[in-house]
């Protein structure tokens, strides 16, 4: 039976694979982004697109309304909008406290309060029993990033999803975070990483190579099967042993 399925970050890298591996399901996929042409050019079959602000309330209460009159049911929410904060560097000055609050700001903005108005603005919208929402975190959750920033917005994701799984337990709905480390093919590095970051990053893997969007995908997938319904509030890494025992 075909699920209702919304995607935030939906039209590239991560948000863009896990779309099509439900489309590909034969499932219905609503795909959520910024900018609309990206949205368009994703490519994902018999899949709605929206673009919208999800930092936004009004963009916000906008997709919600979209939502309900598209899908009516969400069987599971994926969110995958986010990034480091590229897509807004700051501008215009060199005041340190005033580059600290753009970057803190823009990150939270971008990470964590995404995910929490969309989250909220649908959750009376997930299936029940069955439902599923499904939060991207990251490696930086745990060691950091350069000034920290994306690192604590993403793992803020943490504590929200512990709270909102036992808020949505007894409707039968399951909450999970997928913490990915280095992940090629997405737009997070801009135009491309620096080669020696990157054998870098690969070294700290144990099985020797960049994850792809595809196995995040994958395991976003299956925390939304029927076989991880006694699965929630957990946090799983998909980063080939980089990171250990969390």
């Amino acid at each position: 039976m075909a699920r209702n399925i919304v995607v935030s970050g939906g039209g590239s890298g991560i948000g863009l694979a896990a779309a099509r591996v439900f489309a590909a399901d034969g499932d219905r996929v609503v795909l959520l982004g910024r900018r609309a042409e990206v949205l368009e050019r994703a490519g994902v079959p018999g899949a709605l697109t929206r673009a919208a602000d999800l930092s936004d309330v009004d963009d916000v209460r906008g997709v919600a309304r979209f939502v309900a009159e598209e899908l009516g049911t969400v069987d599971v929410l994926v969110h995958c909008a986010g990034g480091n904060g590229q897509l807004e560097p700051a501008a215009g000055t060199d005041d340190p406290l005033e580059r600290a609050a753009h970057e803190w700001g823009v990150n939270f903005r971008l990470n964590t309060l995404t995910a929490v108005l969309l989250t909220e603005a649908l959750k009376e919208r997930l299936a029940e029993p069955g439902g599923r929402v499904l939060f991207l975190s990251s490696i930086a959750a745990y060691r950091g990033s350069g000034s920290g920033a994306y690192g604590a917005a993403k793992a803020a994701l943490h504590p929200y999803a512990h709270d909102l799984a036992r808020q949505l337990g007894p409707r039968g709905i399951t909450v999970n975070v997928v913490a990915p480390g280095y992940v090629e093919d997405t737009e997070f590095f801009g135009p491309g990483i620096d080669p020696a970051r990157r054998e870098r990053l690969v070294a700290e893997t144990s099985t020797g190579r960049a994850g792809t969007p595809g196995d995040v995908a994958a395991t976003l997938h299956w925390l939304a099967s029927p076989g991880a319904a006694h699965v929630t509030s957990q946090v799983v890494q998909v980063n080939g042993g980089a990171e250990r025992g969390h």
